[in-house]
């Protein structure tokens, strides 16, 4: 039985990569352990089944040191304040995915004659973020009127997901990588990123964080497509300082466009409870309690020590998380690939310009039935 060569430090990086302890790995490589101290070698066949496990490329395993990984686009992810230096690859490898869907939409739209999203780098951090705010709200009719008839939270991200897909981004809302639900995206690590792009603008959330902080973040990420730079980032709602001027025009943005300061100062009672307070704006405006905190603050209603007294009572409250897995199979997968892209990716394979492998892979499936019955939920003529 032939045996490979393999550096053991390549073994013990491409583990820790994964995020994984070598007993995790030990009851599928028993031997695992003797690899890496470079005692005994693996075969090929168990080389490409560690690689599969560990989510690295097999030919990394044949380099004579660790590639340096770089994020394909800005990283303003920051932890305490200090900049986050290695991405995991469930990150990098989402990235990766959205940008191949991003790529072959914008090949799409071309060949297609479709036009281009004006408002995609259509301000700079200079404008104001009232303004830029209220040109979104115009943009995707999602007034405090409309928030008021949908029934919670997750009613609301949806209207406000299908606006932003009218509008012509592309916004893709999934708690792991592709469909393995075993890879499961980490809100720690990130909470979304922003691909700027005048003919596919594409926008991930990570369904992992809570369904309250998802608005946030895709107001956040829009943002970013306004100023048409692409970004990763961690930031919610806090108020907090960074290094990043960008992050912080970005964060009054997407605060201002979901709680604009006049419509709050009209709703809040001075003599209401606060936390009575919170519960009742957070059902008004379809926001966490997090972002009113932020608001009120912003308004003037609170000053920094009550402020920082109820933020940590209400952050206390958001420590479980909620996933977008689960629920109707169909309606998962559009939510995860966007169903503008998912609509224009099956008619274009129906109309033999793209193969039903390509389809499969980005889509997620691997039956044809379950490709059609996609098609037709989306109103595609087969």
């Amino acid at each position: 039985m032939q045996r490979v060569a393999v550096q053991p430090h390549l073994l013990r990086w491409a583990r820790k990569r994964a995020g994984l302890d070598l007993f995790e790995l030990l009851a599928r490589f028993p031997k695992l352990e003797e690899w890496e101290q470079g005692e005994e070698r693996p075969t090929l066949r168990q080389l490409e089944k560690f690689a599969q496990a560990v989510f690295v490329p097999l030919g990394y395993l044949f380099l004579p040191a660790p590639p340096e990984e770089q994020l394909p686009i800005p990283d303003f992810r920051t932890i305490a304040g200090r900049e986050v230096l290695r991405p995991g690859p469930n990150l990098l490898d989402t990235i990766y995915a959205c940008q191949e869907k991003q790529a072959w939409y914008r090949e799409f739209a071309q060949s297609s004659r479709r036009g281009k999203v004006k408002f995609v780098g259509s301000a700079t951090i200079n404008d104001s973020p009232e303004r830029v705010a209220r040109t979104m709200r115009d943009t995707f009719s999602f007034s405090l009127e409309e928030r008021r008839r949908c029934r919670g939270w997750e009613e609301s991200l949806r209207f406000f997901s299908f606006q932003a897909e009218a509008a012509g981004v592309l916004v893709m809302i999934s708690g792991v990588v592709g469909s393995n639900n075993r890879r499961k995206l980490d809100p720690e690590e990130f909470r979304g990123f922003a691909l700027a792009d005048s003919l596919a603008p594409l926008v991930f959330i990570n369904g992992n964080d809570t369904k309250a902080a998802r608005m946030f973040t895709l107001a956040h990420e829009l943002a970013h497509l306004w100023l048409g730079t692409s970004a990763l980032s961690d930031m919610g709602a806090a108020p907090r300082h960074s290094l990043r001027r960008e992050e912080i025009w970005c964060n009054k943005v997407a605060a201002e466009y979901l709680v604009p300061l006049d419509e709050l100062r009209m709703e809040y009672d001075e003599a209401e409870p606060l936390e009575d307070a919170l519960r009742r704006l957070g059902r008004i405006f379809k926001v966490s309690s997090l972002v009113v905190l932020r608001r009120l603050l912003d308004a003037g209603k609170l000053d920094r020590d009550r402020f920082n007294e109820a933020w940590g009572i209400a952050m206390a409250g958001f420590k479980q998380r909620s996933s977008s897995g689960g629920g109707n199979f169909y309606n998962t997968t559009m939510t995860r690939v966007s169903p503008r892209f998912a609509r224009a990716l099956m008619e274009s394979t129906l109309e033999g310009q793209t193969l039903y492998r390509d389809a499969f892979r980005m889509l997620g499936v691997s039956k044809t039935e379950t490709f059609h019955t996609l098609a037709r939920k989306v109103g595609v003529q087969l």
